[in-house]
């Protein structure tokens, strides 16, 4: 595993903990319907913070798990400003681990097969 990978992995972990800090992260799963959706981060099915757990996270960790080529930069940062406006400042670790993912991303993105 590279350099990348791990520090990915690292970033994926420290973005749970992070909703588990602030309660966001959900003992109960979506319906599966829910978790069907076409629209982007499944905005008309889930709250941002179920997407993460339920969607993005657990894909993100069987690429990595499988040592597949993520698909590209993430940019979840910005949504994640938006979505979690209404934690006022306590939104501060959880968007610095959005941005971490982000440049983690990035750089994987950026990195010779």
């Amino acid at each position: 595993m590279s350099v990348a990978w791990s520090a990915m992995a690292d970033a994926l972990l420290e973005l749970e903990m992070e909703l588990r800090q602030l309660q966001l992260w959900s003992q109960q799963a979506p319906e599966r319907w829910q978790l069907e959706s076409e629209a982007p981060f499944c905005v008309d099915t889930l709250a941002f913070e179920q997407w993460l757990q339920w969607v993005f996270i657990p894909q993100l960790i069987g690429l990595l798990e499988r040592g597949e080529t993520l698909p590209g930069e993430c940019r979840i940062e910005p949504m994640g400003e938006e979505a979690f406006a209404h934690l006022g400042r306590r939104r501060g670790g959880l968007l610095a681990a959005l941005g971490k993912v982000d440049r983690c991303a990035a750089m994987l993105a950026a990195a010779p097969a």
